[in-house]
């Protein structure tokens, strides 16, 4: 008898070992995902103050298993309620921050959105719509399309102006013209704008290298245009998956710069176009410390545009999270694109280099991953002179986000088009809603 209980427990014992082992060789894959939905459940609640984060997860082995607890500080998530828990923090005018503790940030620039044309403040309603305005907005909310399929496309919100005037506008259920929505990857073009000020104010150039302390080989030779266009060279893989660096660096970094500047080299800097959140995020931590940490993108391009409802999320150290963490309304996402557009003068005031805007939407004519990008921007001409989308004007460009967010610019049709969504799974129509608006304005 003691034999055989002296065996139950040896067995017992192996294989609690063998799940505790395999839980903490699985930890790092689980916290990318409860890191996710903490972040996720922190920023929808308290960000754009709606009450279902779960229809903003996306599809993922984990999410049947996925739990998350909204605080009036920010918000948990963890695997079944107990297992690889993570905290997002939420600081007003700052957004949320995945972290062990809150973070250390200073007092937010404010904002007032008296400097912005389209606020709703300056204009409570779009005017009412033409008949083929009004075609071209139902086939991009896909009212032809059945329940399931109208859910997979998922468009939130669509805002059009056109010679700096708002024409149409309309939102889906759940959201109005004062929700702000996450433009994932948009906030690059963001970042473009922000290296573009301290050019302007003559604080940095975009041949400027030598931009990490520790880089003391070839990395040193990498130049704030290299990260801006995705030609640094460093080691990366864009791929959303549980173990990737975007999603190691989202949700297991709390220094995400140190983390990217951490990589070696895969290619010699300025020979090969790899897109890469990671550069993005790098280049921000290189000038964000100097010019107001969290507080840099408020100071320098939130508070002269009037952009009342947008924040940039920094992470634990308090840098701005540039390459993707980017919350603003509609509205103000399409007075990013009408800045653009104006070649970056706004009220009058120019705020940002002469050309820049017509430097940053050239394709980028290198070996590499991606056709059409700039920047920061994404172009339609392509380096050959063909068109990437051949319904559109050669001259148009946009900012882009993964789950089908894009504000497209087009300046020889004066026009802006925003469309916000969730779309991981979906063709999400902006190309097409794009193409039915030139044709409806004329």
């Amino acid at each position: 008898m003691r034999r055989s209980r002296w065996i139950v427990l040896v067995v017992l014992g192996v294989v609690v070992l063998a799940v505790v082992g395999a839980y903490w060789w699985q930890r790092p894959l689980l916290l990318t995902g409860t890191g996710y939905a903490a972040h996720n459940a922190c920023a929808v609640t308290h960000v754009a103050g709606r009450d279902d984060p779960e229809t903003d997860l996306p599809p993922n082995p984990l999410v049947p298993v996925l739990r998350s607890s909204v605080t009036d500080d920010g918000a948990s998530g963890s695997v079944l309620g107990v297992l690889a828990r993570q905290r997002a923090w939420f600081t007003p005018g700052f957004g949320c921050t995945l972290a062990d503790a809150p973070p250390t940030l200073p007092t937010p620039t404010e904002v007032r959105d008296a400097a912005n044309p389209f606020s709703t403040s300056a204009v409570p309603l779009a005017p009412d719509a033409s008949p083929e305005v009004t075609a071209a907005l139902d086939a991009a909310f896909g009212i032809d399309l059945d329940g399931e399929a109208r859910t997979a496309l998922g468009t939130r919100g669509v805002v059009v102006l056109q010679g700096g005037e708002l024409v149409a506008e309309r939102y889906a259920d759940g959201f109005t013209a004062d929700t702000p929505q996450l433009g994932w990857s948009m906030s690059k073009s963001l970042t473009n704008l922000l290296v573009g000020r301290l050019v302007h104010d003559g604080e940095l150039t975009l041949d400027q290298d030598h931009l990490r302390p520790e880089w003391t080989d070839e990395r040193a030779d990498i130049t704030v245009r290299q990260l801006l266009d995705m030609t640094s060279g460093l080691q990366w893989d864009e791929t959303y998956d549980l173990g990737t660096p975007i999603t190691r660096m989202l949700y297991l970094e709390p220094d995400m710069g140190s983390y990217v500047a951490s990589l070696p080299l895969a290619h010699e800097p300025g020979t090969y176009q790899q897109y890469s959140s990671g550069s993005i995020t790098l280049l921000c931590s290189v000038i964000a410390p100097d010019h107001g940490g969290a507080d840099f993108p408020r100071q320098e391009l939130f508070a002269p545009l009037g952009l009342s409802t947008m924040v940039l999320e920094p992470d634990g150290v308090g840098t701005p999270v540039c390459a993707s963490y980017g919350w603003g309304t509609p509205r103000d996402w399409a007075a990013v694109g009408q800045l653009v557009l104006d070649d970056g003068v706004w009220n009058g005031e120019r705020l940002l280099p002469e050309g820049w805007v017509a430097e940053s939407v050239v394709d980028t004519d290198v070996d590499g991953q991606e056709d059409g990008y700039g920047l920061g921007w994404w172009v339609n001409q392509l380096a050959d002179g063909t068109l990437r989308y051949p319904e559109l004007p050669a001259d148009a460009f946009w900012m882009s986000g993964h789950d089908g967010q894009s504000v497209y610019v087009v300046p020889s049709a004066d026009l802006v088009v925003v469309r916000m969504g969730f779309t991981p799974a979906a063709d999400d129509r902006s190309v097409p809603l794009v193409a039915d608006l030139l044709t409806a304005l004329g």
